[in-house]
């Protein structure tokens, strides 16, 4: 049932205003203030007839298990009083979490001439990857169409247009217009899926399509907006850029359709620049939402490290990154000349302190319970703990958060060491494959070249024995990485995996170090989530269990 006034008359005009913000998780009040600040400049400046904000807009989004505290509901009701107080002439479309009946729902709310117009109650709850909204909400029945200046608007909530059901009962009770409200985060074909989506549902329904999502770092996700209005007939009008906030209006014309005023396309990106944004955007909010002055990371002379120092810089200005070379006697010179001249293209503190006296004061320390024994990893995981202390040490006394550069490749199969290059707080490429970081050091640089061409030419090395290479313990990173997005991302057993080509003694190798090495993943900094299965809540195995994964 319509709830509302009059209906528009056939040719009038409406402008909706898709506000693409970045909330934070838990300031209620910051994001109202968020919130009716965007209003008033979309009313002021666009003429804005409806606002929509993104999903749980208010809270921020995921807010998790403050979703449990008891003062959640009096913060959230203050809120949205203070919203309708403002009585702004366009209708505020606002995702919010709302309480009926003792039980939560995440909602989206409308607030029009200073009144709690309407509500709606998102019915599709996801509880896959990194979402489990039905540990926290109730799911909601019934459809939502309410006359907004004088037009039937149906309103859903982010999983209510990718499964059946919520847009076609807006669409029987009379929606000529949906607005969907999302915090939906990146991954690297995202986009296109949604379009794709967006298309089939407004073709099937008839009815032209608003979607808003959010934007901003939330730890390990990344929301990319990417907002976008498609028409009834199930063409993208109007696309809006990627990794950046900003209030886009668009103008209806209502008649039976309510057809939107297609805009001029925007260019579309490359993978490597959208993972780039990713990451930009992910450093950016993780270091500024948490307080963090400055960040301070290894810089090895490799690819990861030039990769990262890149991104760091890109999102947080120089003057508030420090890169440090801790050489040590199997450092080769060329790794010292080109962390340099990163640093240097970069223009970020600079600092070289070897590890060497470190390493025999500890070597001395040891020389007795050692004594009769020959080297091995163990000398080779002390250089890295080495590093990881003088790390841990800047951060503690400047405030400073400690990157780590290890990327999902390594993360993977364990090439890595614990309280080593490890010991961190942000890993930026915890989810980005060896080739592909790669690809994104070939495109860091046509914007300007500071990642020398050798580092992205010459053979990957720890540097951590003589003439070490990482291939000497690994496959080559073209195979590896094809047999870790087999196993970890579809899930594929170890006999359907060898089946498609790959040498048996590769994939159980592989195999075998992706399921010994848990433990260290639990152990792991955070960082930024670009695929749709990266090593945090996506993936969730025991560390102890005598599953055999790899059959």
């Amino acid at each position: 049932m319509i709830s509302g006034q009059t209906e528009a008359s056939p040719g009038q005009r409406l402008t909706v205003t898709m506000a693409q913000v970045d909330c934070l998780v838990g300031d209620i009040p910051g994001n109202a203030d968020k919130i009716l600040a965007s209003a008033r400049k979309a009313v002021d400046e666009q003429g804005a007839d409806i606002v929509v904000f993104p999903e749980l807009a208010l809270t921020g989004y995921p807010p998790e298990d403050l979703l449990l505290r008891p003062s959640l509901d009096g913060r959230v009701e203050e809120a949205l009083d203070r919203l309708a107080a403002e009585k702004l002439p366009a209708a505020l479309v606002v995702g919010t979490p709302v309480r009926r009946a003792g039980l939560l729902y995440n909602a989206a709310v409308v607030i029009e001439q200073g009144e709690h117009r309407a509500a709606y109650l998102k019915q599709q709850l996801p509880n896959y990857q990194v979402f489990d909204e039905k540990r926290y909400f109730a799911a909601g029945t019934e459809p939502c169409v309410t006359l907004i200046q004088g037009v039937p608007v149906g309103i859903t909530v982010c999983e209510d247009i990718w499964m059946d059901g919520p847009v076609e009962q807006a669409a029987a009770a009379g929606a000529r217009l949906i607005l969907n409200l999302n915090a939906s985060p990146y991954d690297l074909d995202k986009q296109a899926r949604r379009k794709a989506l967006l298309e089939r549902r407004a073709r099937e329904n008839g009815v032209s399509v608003v979607y808003v999502n959010l934007v901003g770092g939330q730890d390990e996700l990344v929301f990319d907006g990417g907002s976008m209005v498609v028409d009834h007939s199930g063409e993208l009008a109007v696309e809006v850029p990627q990794f950046a906030e900003g209030l886009f209006p668009v103008e209806f014309i209502v008649d039976r359709h309510c057809q939107p005023v297609s805009q001029a396309p925007i260019p579309e990106p490359s993978l490597e620049q959208n993972v780039y944004n990713a990451l930009v955007l992910g450093v950016r909010d993780y270091v500024n939402k948490n307080g963090f002055a400055s960040v301070v990371l290894g810089l090895s002379g490799g690819i990861d490290s030039a990769v990262t120092l890149a991104v760091a810089v890109d999102a947080l200005g120089p003057e508030r990154v420090r890169a440090v070379m801790m050489p040590f006697r199997y450092t080769s010179g060329i790794s010292l000349e080109d962390a340099e001249s990163e640093a240097t293209a970069l223009g970020v503190q600079y600092d070289v302190f070897s590890i060497e006296p470190m390493y025999d004061a500890f070597m001395a320390a040891l020389a007795t319970p050692f004594e009769g024994t020959k080297p091995d990893t163990t000398e080779e995981n002390l250089q890295a703990r080495l590093r990881g202390v003088l790390l841990m040490s800047l951060s503690n006394k400047f405030r400073s958060l400690v990157l780590t550069t290890g990327n999902k490749s390594e993360m993977a199969v364990g090439y890595s060491t614990l309280y080593g290059d490890m010991a961190g707080g942000f890993d930026v490429l915890k989810d980005v494959p060896k080739t592909l970081v790669y690809r994104i050091a070939n495109y860091r640089n046509t914007l300007g070249a500071v990642i020398p061409e050798r580092v992205i030419t010459r053979p990957p090395s720890a540097e951590l024995a003589p003439d070490q290479k990482d291939e000497d313990n690994l496959p080559g990173y073209d195979t590896l990485d094809q047999i870790l997005h087999q196993y970890i991302e579809r899930d594929m057993s170890a006999e359907a995996i060898i089946a498609q080509g790959f040498e048996r003694a590769d994939v159980e190798r592989v195999v075998r170090l992706v399921d010994i090495n848990e433990y260290k993943r639990r152990q792991a900094p955070i960082g930024v989530r670009i695929t749709e299965r990266g090593f945090g809540k996506d993936r969730r195995y025991p560390i102890t269990n005598g599953w055999k994964l790899g059959k």
